[in-house]
């Protein structure tokens, strides 16, 4: 699941993307308006975390432009401004949700999940390919009915090859996706991290699910194929 933060103030935004990193969610965090808007307009996201107050462009105007262009992302707001005016102005403008400054973490964590629970963007939250099965609530993985523990890269990485099921997946967009870094044709990162994912799932089980596309990235089929 992949969050957009917006959020000019520095502790704050770090706060918030270690906070949801640790909880198993993909954090793309930009400090500015202009940033903001840009990555909400042209990006793929689960959810936006939007502060109000921003330097270029302010998260009113955020919102409206994603909603004018037809984008029904769910948007969480964050801001110090508590009136009533401004909440109203929000939901008007199409936010899910509203959490004022300062807040607890877990106030923040129980928003998120339940949006994702809520909004229509929320994926299904039990995957199956062959004999595969992911619980994404619970981050539960089985195959052929054995438990199999992964590490939260790891879990992460399964279930966009998961949900994207026969597609050929870059090395460029898994390290964005994934990592949330450009991706550098020196570092083996991604490669070690297949690696690692396949003896977990593929090397007792059949058929073989993941898939190296010569020249091209990675896959998961269930039509094996010569790695």
């Amino acid at each position: 699941m992949k969050i957009l933060v917006v959020e000019d103030e520095k502790k704050i935004g770090d706060y918030i993307k270690q906070g949801l990193t640790e909880s198993g969610f993909v954090i793309e965090l930009v400090r500015n308006g202009l940033d903001g808007h840009h990555k909400a307009m042209t990006g793929e996201y689960n959810l936006i975390i939007l502060d109000i107050m921003l330097p270029d462009i302010n998260g009113w105007r955020i919102l409206e432009s994603l909603r004018q262009s037809g984008n029904q992302t769910p948007v969480l707001f964050l801001t110090a401004r508590d009136s009533v005016n401004d909440r109203v102005k929000g939901l008007e403008l199409g936010a899910d949700d509203y959490l004022v400054k300062p807040f607890a973490f877990a106030e923040l964590l129980a928003r998120v999940r339940t949006l994702f629970r809520r909004g229509n963007t929320v994926a299904t939250n039990l995957l199956q390919v062959a004999d595969l099965q992911m619980d994404i609530p619970s981050r539960a993985v089985k195959r052929a009915g054995q438990s199999i523990n992964l590490t939260t890269k790891e879990f992460s990485l399964l279930e966009l090859m998961v949900r994207r099921q026969g597609e050929v997946l870059p090395r460029s967009l898994i390290a964005s996706q994934v990592w949330d870094i450009n991706f550098d044709s020196d570092t083996n990162v991604i490669d070690v991290a297949i690696r690692r994912l396949r003896a977990k799932i593929d090397d007792e089980f059949s058929p073989k699910l993941i898939q190296t596309v010569r020249g091209m990235g990675y896959k998961l089929t269930t039509d094996e194929e010569q790695n």
